[in-house]
């Protein structure tokens, strides 16, 4: 690492900042990993639309529905494929603790810069808040390399900013990433935003909490991608905008994505994000794929409307 343990939270704060993405996984037609289809995806991200950090094998990525030994795989290709161009994050997130720390020590060993772990889905359990911080201070032991959490609805409750606040004492704990209601995350930014990045998967707060709250990351989901082209990188142009105090020019060019956002929402049908975003970037000319069972693929119908949708909202590629 680039880093000791002790030095995570401050080589974080200058270095874990920009626009960071959550990567599908393509799969092939079979089901296997389509590894060099990963990697064309990351060139791309990578070299033409300059993404700073990418988020591997999360819920975007389908890391349910992989082997152990696939996700260690997901994670070893990023690091090379990045090769120090872009910073890695590593989805070390799993029900099963002795899981999550053989992927945080592979993440680790292999040369990642961060991991991020979601909180655990909790049974009969009546102290929340201890047995959450417990959970990730025996990580942090375990491991030297810089964690973010992630609290988010999936684990059946929402981590609050007091226990996030306490949390982010532990020496190597960097990052949260907190898909809550915004004024939680408003709180937790007054609470520690000047030791960890606090931050949220949603594009559409991004311009927001730059200029409210001063935040210096997006982490992170599709839009980075899904919004953007080789030649057509308005995410990254009200991103610098916005980064250089020009808000007035920068909410212009945020607000002129609104027919691409809207396009992408009301064509992707409630149970299949992944399906969706993995057509989307085979509009866009990216690598996608089907999705693993038991996900749901897109019908015939949709894939229609979804094509249908992306001709009209603007998106150029050429």
């Amino acid at each position: 690492m680039n880093y000791s343990k002790l030095d995570a939270k401050d080589y974080a704060r200058e270095h874990m900042c920009g626009i960071w993405a959550a990567a599908l996984n393509p799969f092939k037609p079979d089901g296997a990993f389509d590894e060099e289809g990963f990697r064309q995806n990351i060139r791309h991200w990578v070299e033409d639309l300059e993404i700073q950090g990418l988020f591997i094998a999360g819920k975007q990525g389908e890391f349910f529905s992989m082997s152990l030994e696939e996700r260690k795989r997901n994670i070893e290709i990023a690091v090379d494929a990045c090769d120090g161009r872009a910073a890695t994050i590593m989805s070390a997130s799993d029900q099963n603790f002795d899981t999550v720390r053989e992927l945080a020590r592979h993440a680790q060993d292999c040369g990642a810069d961060y991991i991020v772990v979601h909180a655990p889905m909790l049974h009969f359990v009546t102290d929340q808040d201890e047995t959450v911080f417990n959970y990730y201070k025996a990580l942090c032991d375990e491991v030297d390399i810089g964690i973010a959490m992630w609290s988010h609805p999936d684990s059946g409750y929402l981590m609050s900013p007091e226990l996030c606040a306490r949390i982010a004492e532990l020496p190597n704990i960097v990052a949260i990433k907190y898909s809550v209601p915004r004024e939680m995350y408003v709180r937790l930014t007054h609470m520690v935003g000047d030791k960890i990045h606090v931050s949220t998967a949603s594009e559409a707060e991004w311009l927001d909490n730059i200029e409210e709250l001063g935040w210096k990351l997006y982490l992170c989901s599709s839009p980075p991608y899904q919004l953007q082209t080789k030649v057509d990188r308005r995410m990254h142009e009200y991103t610098q905008l916005a980064f250089a105090g020009d808000f007035a020019q920068a909410r212009r060019v945020r607000d002129s994505l609104d027919p691409v956002r809207d396009a992408i929402r009301r064509t992707k049908p409630g149970g299949k994000p992944q399906a969706h975003g993995k057509y989307w970037q085979e509009i866009l000319g990216q690598v996608g794929g089907p999705v693993r069972a038991p996900l749901l693929q897109l019908t015939d119908a949709e894939k229609a409307a979804t094509r249908e949708a992306f001709e009209e909202c603007g998106l150029r590629l050429k």
